[in-house]
């Protein structure tokens, strides 16, 4: 899906720009231009910054559920 219409920019290089550091819109004003023609496509990209952080920290917490499992009545 297009986030912002103006400078071609999908969800998919939202999600990629955040996982290479992007936090804020500003970042992605930064990296790929989001925002910086007509400005509709702000809420879109906070949305999808959120949702892209929220898969990383569940992939996060599968990773160290594998490489810690928890052992329950171990004492």
């Amino acid at each position: 899906m297009y986030v912002c219409v103006c400078n071609a920019v999908t969800e998919r290089h939202v999600y990629q720009a955040v996982k290479q550091g992007a936090k804020t819109v500003k970042h992605l004003k930064e990296q790929l231009n989001v925002g910086t023609e007509c400005g509709r496509c702000v809420s879109c990209a906070k949305a999808c910054i959120k949702e892209a952080h929220a898969e990383q920290r569940q992939e996060f917490a599968k990773k160290l559920i594998q490489i810690a499992p928890v052992q329950l009545g171990a004492a």
